[in-house]
């Protein structure tokens, strides 16, 4: 066999059967190997070599396999650069084929000649250049088994010329052909005295919270059980939206900016924290060090601690360690979590008040909690970063079995689309919806023609505001400056869907919203929600200090240019808001 055919075998032996990306005959040599293997693995022609790096971080995300994706040398391989810091950030385990110039021509300043072992020198936990038939097989399994192991990136290249050589068996005198292995990596359970030690620290606890991340998607049993027995909150990260249900009695919801009010007091009022799966960034959002004991459950021992001080780390699978954790646990008074549970029905209220009202331009929360209730119950939902993770992560509600997943620590913007029609290959009998913002949305839209080429039923549901709508609150309510360079000229979204030969919808009439949202999820192949909403809806935190109401005066002061509109659109808001126990939307949708 080539290089080629070796490298493409040696992936299937680690269990990838679908690869995203995009020829260039820095690469066509394994392309060709592909082609020949096409009833075996499965090649996903993307429009841009980004796309398919986030196809890759996105298809490990929810299926827990090995994410692939291909590119050429030069510029594919710079492209796929974003896509696989995702992946970094996030901790998705995906492999990255990349081609090289011809070996012989490295260092010459020749065509598309980059030095990408150098490049990817940050972003991946394995890189290599495969630089003959006998090295091939030993890379491969090397790069997947570290992929997978440390939840990261492996990139490989090949020379052109490289792809092509045929094994001859002419090892050097150190190598052993068939010497590496495809065997998976299995995690071992935590060190029992250490799991005694964190259940003492949980047990001496009056008010324990749990806080929880993507790491716990597999746990959710556990994570329940644990939290009944110590009358805990679960306070959501928002990798791990999908961890308990948003409607769970003790589920708090999310934390920070997107977060809930209940979950900031839960923290601000604990003694005890037990974070399970997740890294969750903004500190500022947790206990203050020395105000609450800690516990830590994470797969990587070089985590523990990151984020707080805490006393006792369990290294080792979430769902095992809380398996070990339970049977260890006393039972605990549920006062505290039920002042929380009291605390959510006020702000489920607020929630429902903000998005039932049937106003003109739309609010952003009202077709976001369409769309929440539109879903299936199989769905699973990527969404994009800006103000409509926002929306999505406060007003779309995941039942039990949904799947939930973002550029959660890189937040970068185009990753939804992309996301979405990888979970559509993983899961083709699922639904998937992509939700996204007009700005996130334009950089990848060709690859909406990705999804009617192979006929993916994908919905996207694009929050139009015709600006950049995180980036004007950011300028605005975090440093006081008046907005600059964040309003788009706008694009007809439906026209779009329909020029790719799939179904488009706008709506901007609220009353219109249901019927529309119902007939386009729908619809047998891929379309296009196109939803007009008010560009001034401001995404307010749970807790509004005085730096952003001062921090806002000061941008209207310095020549904020929709100021009027601003101040006249939050005062609404707060008058809505004040008058809701005595004024119901619902009602008023029902004498429509």
């Amino acid at each position: 066999m080539k290089t080629a055919d070796i490298v493409a075998e040696a992936l299937m032996d680690w269990g990838v059967d679908v690869i995203f990306g995009l020829p260039g005959d820095g690469i066509n040599g394994f392309i060709e190997a592909l082609r020949r293997r096409t009833s075996k693995i499965r090649f996903v022609l993307v429009r841009h070599e980004e796309s398919s790096a986030f196809m890759a971080c996105a298809y490990a995300k929810y299926t827990g396999k090995l994410g692939a994706c291909v590119a050429t040398s030069g510029p594919g391989a710079v492209h796929l650069l974003t896509g696989l810091y995702d992946a970094k950030a996030d901790g998705a385990p995906v492999i990255a084929i990349t081609g090289s110039t011809y070996s012989d021509m490295m260092g010459t300043n020749y065509q598309q000649d980059i030095d990408l072992l150098q490049l990817y020198e940050d972003v991946s936990v394995y890189n290599n250049m495969i630089n003959s038939p006998e090295h091939a097989e030993t890379a491969v399994d090397i790069a997947c088994r570290t992929a997978l192991a440390k939840r990261g990136v492996s990139h490989l290249t090949i020379p052109i010329d490289v792809q092509e050589q045929e094994l001859r068996g002419q090892y050097s005198r150190h190598n052993v052909a068939n010497h590496t292995s495809d065997a998976l990596v299995a995690y071992a359970m935590p060190d029992p005295k250490f799991v005694q030690k964190a259940a003492e620290i949980l047990n001496a606890g009056n008010r324990v919270v749990m806080l929880v991340g993507q790491g716990a998607l597999g746990a959710t049993d556990e994570v329940i059980a644990v939290a009944e027995r110590l009358g805990a909150p679960i306070v959501k990260a928002l990798l791990g939206k999908a961890v308990v249900p948003d409607d769970h009695p003790l589920c708090t919801g999310g934390i920070g900016l997107l977060g809930t009010s209940p979950s900031s007091d839960a923290m601000a009022e604990a003694d005890t924290l037990l974070m399970v799966g997740t890294s969750f960034p903004y500190i500022d959002y947790l206990p203050k060090p020395g105000q609450a004991r800690g516990v830590q459950i994470d797969l990587f021992a070089e985590r523990i601690g990151l984020r707080y001080p805490v006393e006792v780390g369990l290294v080792g699978d979430s769902r095992l360690a809380l398996s070990a954790l339970l049977p260890l646990l006393k039972e605990k008074s549920r006062d505290f979590v039920r002042s929380k549970q009291a605390a959510m029905k006020e702000w489920n209220d607020l929630l429902r008040e903000r998005s039932s009202r049937i106003e003109t331009p739309m609010k952003p929360q009202f077709i976001a909690r369409i769309i929440s209730e539109e879903l299936r119950d199989d769905a699973i939902l990527s969404v994009d970063s800006g103000t409509n993770t926002i929306w999505a992560a406060q007003y779309i509600n995941l039942k039990r079995g949904m799947k939930f997943s973002l550029s959660g620590t890189l937040a970068t913007m185009a990753c939804a689309l992309p996301y979405a029609i990888a979970a559509q290959v993983a899961y083709p009998k699922r639904q998937s919806v992509a939700f996204v913002g007009d700005g996130g949305f334009t950089m990848l839209m060709g690859e909406f023609a990705t999804a009617v080429k192979y006929h993916l039923p994908i919905k996207v549901v694009i929050i139009k505001n015709n600006s950049l709508g995180m980036i004007r609150w950011e300028q605005l309510a975090f440093l006081g400056n008046p907005e600059f360079g964040v309003e788009f000229s706008p694009i007809d979204f439906a026209k779009f869907a329909e020029a790719c030969g799939a179904k488009g919808y706008s709506i901007s009439d609220p009353r219109d919203a249901r019927s529309l949202v119902r007939e386009a999820m729908s619809q047998d192949g891929p379309a296009i929600i196109e939803a007009l909403v008010d560009p001034f809806e401001p995404p307010m935190p749970p807790k509004v200090d005085l730096d952003f109401v001062s921090n806002m005066a000061e941008s209207f002061a310095r020549g904020q240019p929709h100021a009027r509109r601003i101040g006249l659109t939050i005062f609404r808001d707060q008058v809505h808001e004040a008058l809701r126990k005595m004024h119901s939307h619902e009602d008023e949708k029902e004498t429509r």
